[in-house]
């Protein structure tokens, strides 16, 4: 119960938070002097130290049929004409609300009085909307697309071709062959040698045989 009562409590606030900003709030012009010929503040000083918006109102207090309230021109006001006000007031304790902003012009139905000071300028300030949230913008760092990086290509190292050897046929023809070995001429000469004897030994013997 109690979360209930809080909750339409802040909703009552919320409520008439939105039903004042809507109506606006009501200025008592003059204050208790009112709307006459001598306030005790100028009228345009008093305007000064308030802050105007859209949907306010403003109260002049006066006698119905002593005087009246015109809304008139910039010109007018300057001047003083009440022949072709934008807006008449006569009914006595009038309101007037603002329905936009920017400069509003009051002037007396009484030329000799608005010429004595009996007049007042009111500046409406502007309706400020809250200004609507964007998405941020992509940083111009993200907005562009970068390539892919390729991995860097590593050197391949020279290898020397394989060194092929000369084949037979194609050796230089006058290439030195080896000598042979010595140990080949050494036994070439002892088979000589060896038949010689033997040779030499048959050669006795038949010889010998023949004296016989």
């Amino acid at each position: 119960m109690g979360f209930e009562r809080y909750l339409a409590s802040v909703l009552i606030v919320i409520m008439l938070s939105f039903i004042t900003s809507s109506q606006g709030y009501k200025f008592y012009v003059g204050g208790r002097d009112g709307w006459v010929v001598s306030p005790s503040e100028n009228y345009n000083h008093w305007a000064e130290r308030n802050r105007f918006q859209v949907n306010d109102t403003l109260f002049f207090k006066y006698k119905k049929g002593s005087d009246s309230v015109l809304l008139v021109t910039r010109v007018d006001y300057f001047s003083c004409d009440t022949k072709n006000p934008i807006q008449s007031l006569t009914e006595g304790d009038s309101l007037f609300t603002f329905d936009r902003s920017g400069p509003f012009f009051f002037i007396t139905g009484n030329a000799d009085n608005c010429k004595k000071g009996q007049k007042l300028i009111v500046v409406v300030m502007a309706v400020r909307h809250k200004p609507q949230q964007q998405p941020p913008s992509p940083s111009p760092s993200s907005a562009v697309t970068t390539a892919p990086v390729s991995p860097p290509t590593l050197p391949i190292p020279e290898t020397n071709p394989p060194v092929e050897s000369p084949k037979s046929s194609e050796a230089p023809s006058d290439a030195v062959e080896p000598a042979p070995p010595e140990h080949r001429s050494g036994s070439f000469k002892l088979v000589c040698s060896t038949w010689l004897v033997l040779g030499f030994g048959i050669w006795v013997s038949m010889a010998l045989g023949l004296e016989n």
